[in-house]
C-alpha cells in the first residue's frame, strides 16, 4: 500500500514536491505502519489527540460563542486544512505533508484567542508564541509527556506556519498562507454575522482585486498562490499580495482591535494573570503529568502550559470555582 504511495508521488508530484520515502524522519524510532506512510500516520496521531479535540471549545474571535455558528479554532483548522489540501493539488505537492501540518499549526493556541496569548506572551520569562507552543504540545505535552513523535517536515510546518519563520518545505509555506487566507476571510463571515460589519465596509480598492463576496475572496487569494508559487518559495500574485495586506490591516481596525470584538479581552487577560499566580501559590493542584514534569521545565512553564492548554469554558469554570464564593444552602 506505501509503495503504491510512493509511485504515485514519483509519478505525478512535482520535482520540487517534498517526497515522503525523503523525511527526516522520526526524533524516536517508530515501527513502520504496513498501511500508511510517515505523513499520514501523522496526520492521524493529531486529529486522534486531546489537545486536537479542545479546539472546538476554543474562540477564533469570540469568546465561547453560543451561536453555533461562529468559527472555533476546531472550525478554522478544518478550514485551513481544505484550503491548504486544495493548493497543494492544484501545484502537485505532497497533499499528506500539508494536511498533517496544518492540522497541527493551532494545537498550542491559548484559551481566549490571542488575547490569552498576549496575557502569557507578557507572564512569561521569553515571551509566549502560540506556534512555538503548538510544537511544543507535539513534541512534549500530548501522551503524558511523550509527545506524539511526529516526523521533522510536519514539525517544521508547524512551528514556522506563523511569525517571521519560513518552513523549509513548500508544503509548510503553504500551510501560512491557507491559515491567513482562511481567517482573514471567515473572521469576515463571522464579524457580519455579529453585525460589526457589513460586506460594503470593505474598501473598494480591496474588493475590485480580491472579490466582494466570501467564496470570491478565496478564490482569488488560492489561485494567486498557485501561480505565485510557480518558482521559488510560495508567495502571493500581485496585485493580490498587497491587497490581502490591505485587507489583514482593515480587520485589525475593524475587527480585531474594536471595542466592542474585544470587550471581554481585559478580563479574559486578568482571569489567566490569577490563574497563574493561584498555580504558583499551589502547584500541588496541576494535573499530576504536569505536575510531574516541573523538575524539568520548571513550575512557570508547566503552568503556562496547563493553562494554554485550557479551553474557553474550562478557563472560565476553573476561575469561577477558585474565586469566585458559592451559594450556601443545606
Amino acid at each position: 500500500m506505501k509503495e503504491t504511495t510512493f509511485l504515485f508521488e514519483e509519478k505525478l508530484l512535482s520535482p520540487r514536491a517534498f517526497k515522503t520515502k525523503d523525511t527526516a524522519g522520526r526524533r524516536e524510532y517508530s515501527e513502520p505502519c504496513p498501511v500508511r506512510t510517515e505523513f499520514q500516520r501523522d496526520r492521524d496521531r493529531i486529529t486522534h489527540c486531546a489537545y486536537f479535540r479542545r479546539l472546538m471549545h476554543k474562540m477564533q474571535v469570540f469568546i465561547d460563542p453560543v451561536d453555533d455558528h461562529y468559527r472555533t479554532r476546531l472550525t478554522h483548522t478544518l478550514e485551513v486544512v481544505q484550503i491548504a489540501r486544495t493548493m497543494a493539488r492544484a501545484m502537485a505537492l505532497n497533499e499528506d505533508l500539508t494536511e498533517a501540518a496544518a492540522l497541527g499549526h493551532d494545537l498550542g493556541h491559548t484559551p481566549f484567542g490571542h488575547s490569552g496569548e498576549r496575557a502569557l506572551d507578557g507572564i512569561m520569562d521569553g515571551g509566549f508564541r502560540h506556534y512555538e507552543q503548538s510544537l511544543r504540545v507535539v513534541d512534549v505535552l500530548e501522551r503524558d509527556g511523550k509527545g506524539l513523535n511526529l516526523t521533522y517536515e510536519v514539525r517544521d510546518g508547524i512551528l514556522n506556519h506563523s511569525g517571521n519563520g519560513r518552513a523549509k518545505t513548500l508544503e509548510g509555506q503553504l500551510v501560512k498562507f491557507a491559515d491567513r487566507i482562511a481567517y482573514l476571510n471567515h473572521d469576515i463571515d463571522d464579524a457580519c454575522n455579529a453585525g460589526l460589519l457589513k460586506p460594503e465596509d470593505i474598501p473598494k480598492e480591496i474588493s475590485d482585486v480580491l472579490g466582494s463576496t466570501y467564496g470570491g475572496r478565496i478564490t482569488s487569494m488560492v489561485s494567486a498562490v498557485i501561480s505565485g508559487g510557480v518558482e521559488g518559495d510560495i508567495c502571493m500574485a500581485e496585485p493580490y499580495g498587497s491587497a490581502m495586506l490591505k485587507l489583514r490591516d482593515f480587520m485589525f481596525e475593524r475587527i480585531y482591535t474594536s471595542p466592542k470584538a474585544k470587550a471581554e479581552d481585559d478580563k479574559a487577560a486578568l482571569l489567566i494573570e490569577n490563574l497563574f499566580e493561584y498555580y504558583k501559590k499551589n502547584p500541588k493542584v496541576l494535573p499530576k503529568a504536569t505536575f510531574a514534569m516541573i523538575e524539568r521545565d520548571g513550575l512557570d512553564r508547566c503552568i503556562c502550559d496547563h493553562i494554554s492548554g485550557m479551553t474557553d469554558r474550562y478557563a472560565i469554570s476553573t476561575f469561577e470555582r477558585i474565586y469566585v464564593p458559592r451559594v450556601w444552602s443545606l
